[in-house]
């Protein structure tokens, strides 16, 4: 019986377009496993909780309640925002952290599976996927709740909330093309993950997620330049049926993130398995 002989040579990675059509060959063909990892993490979530699924909009309920106690005692004096400040706060704290969440997805699930990649050779891809399924889960809970907060104010039914799901679908992907450039860099740095709960917890005051926009002074130009801005305003416009007044600056960011969305998930497909595997040497 003759045998084959294979003669395996170190062959250059570097080209894009050959990184390129290997990733989106690996996101279809781990569409399977990135559903099984999801579904078991999902279930781990929420395994052994008494309040189950309530946990997924505890914290933006929690962070909207504290807001509308300070604005109805007169603790705090805030701008009119032209709607019930309860739709107000709750929505922008809400779409506030499903960015939030779409940004440490990508660092939490690469760090979660660390073990396994070091032992099973599989696409590192179907991590990024994995997350954002979760992501899409945990959002449909908190978009429900939403819903039902709009109608309880009597704001009701806008022909604009249709396309409210396609803002959220923006806020991930701008929120996971930031952590797919974070990721690499979080691995081999703790430093970095404490640095982003910190710049996040600083930049949600410089966003108009539980108050509006100044009329003036300095505080309205950062709010206006700021990134952030037209994913919080333009997706609330959407639920309460206003005219988005920043959806060419939404448009543009979201225009801007479809390439670096690639361009991290090729920095993500070279660098983590580097990265794992001297982190396990």
């Amino acid at each position: 019986m003759n045998l084959e002989t294979k003669i395996y040579q170190k062959q250059n990675n570097t080209k894009i377009g050959k990184l390129f059509k290997e990733s989106m060959s690996d996101i279809v063909s781990s569409r399977f496993l990135a559903k099984q990892l999801a579904v078991r993490d999902i279930k781990a979530q929420y395994r052994q909780s008494y309040l189950g699924i309530i946990w997924a909009f505890v914290t933006p309920l929690t962070t909207a309640f504290v807001w509308m106690f300070l604005n109805s005692t007169g603790t705090i004096k805030l701008s009119d925002t032209g709607i019930p400040y309860p739709v107000y706060a709750f929505s922008g704290t809400l779409i506030w952290s499903i960015i939030v969440e779409a940004i440490s997805s990508p660092t939490a699930n690469t760090n979660g599976a660390k073990g396994i990649m070091s032992k099973i050779n599989f696409p590192k891809e179907a991590l990024i996927i994995s997350g954002i399924y979760k992501l899409l889960f945990n959002s449909s809970v908190k978009i429900v709740l939403l819903v039902v907060f709009v109608f309880f104010y009597g704001i009701g039914f806008h022909p604009s909330l249709l396309l409210f799901p396609f803002a959220i679908l923006g806020a991930i992907l701008f929120g996971t093309t930031i952590g797919l450039f974070l990721t690499p860099i979080g691995m081999l740095y703790k430093d970095i993950q404490k640095m982003v709960t910190i710049g996040l917890g600083l930049l949600m005051y410089v966003t108009p997620v539980v108050y509006a926009i100044p009329k003036e002074g300095v505080m309205k130009t950062l709010m206006e330049w700021n990134p952030f801005t037209p994913l919080i305003l333009t997706t609330r416009d959407f639920v309460i049926g206003a005219e988005p007044e920043y959806l060419s600056y939404f448009l543009i960011i979201i225009a801007i993130c479809i390439p670096l969305f690639f361009i991290g998930l090729l920095i993500y497909r070279v660098s983590i398995p580097i990265i794992v595997e001297r982190m396990s040497a």
